[in-house]
């Protein structure tokens, strides 16, 4: 008896064993199905990063030569305000029977011709008598007591500072009083 019991269980195992074994040649071609969508998928995304890739070294490149053609476009303008000013000296240093009068005059004319180019160029000087005294501004080498200026006041410039837009190019050189 048992052994007929045993038969029947057996051979629900059996059945179970071969279920599986059937559904899988079935489930195979699903399988094979989702296997070469999810490759293709892959080489889909594939390629769009590497077309992506491509694009941002493009980008990278393109923005590196704007960034030297910008650099080259502004030394080129500041070079074309100075020229003519470089002209001026070389002219003045040629005059060979000029007085001192003449070439003083000459000088102060070229002087203004800078503060010209300057002005054109957007640079500012900083450090005046009589200005208050700014660190960020100036660079105080000496100081002195003088009850005439009040505290932390500029009383002397040794070398004038510059300034491009709110930059500092160069900082005043200045005595500063009290």
């Amino acid at each position: 008896m048992e052994q007929e019991q045993k038969l029947p269980q057996q051979e629900a195992a059996e059945e179970a064993e071969k279920a599986p074994a059937e559904a899988e040649p079935q489930g195979e071609p699903e399988e094979k199905d989702e296997l070469t969508k999810l490759k293709e998928e892959y080489e889909a995304h594939k390629e769009q990063h590497l077309r992506v890739l491509a694009e941002y070294d493009n980008f990278r490149k393109r923005t590196q030569a704007e960034k030297t053609a910008i650099y080259n476009n502004a030394v080129s303008d500041t070079v074309q305000v100075l020229l003519p000013i470089a002209d001026n000296i070389e002219r003045a240093l040629g005059q060979e029977n000029a007085s001192a009068e003449d070439m003083k005059k000459g000088v102060e004319m070229i002087e203004a011709q800078i503060e010209q180019a300057f002005e054109k160029l957007g640079i500012t000087s900083s450090g005046k008598v009589g200005e208050p005294f700014d660190p960020n501004l100036h660079n105080a080498v000496a100081h002195i007591e003088d009850e005439n200026l009040g505290e932390n006041v500029i009383s002397a410039v040794f070398q004038k500072g510059y300034l491009l837009g709110g930059r500092v190019v160069r900082h005043a050189m200045v005595q500063v009083a009290n």
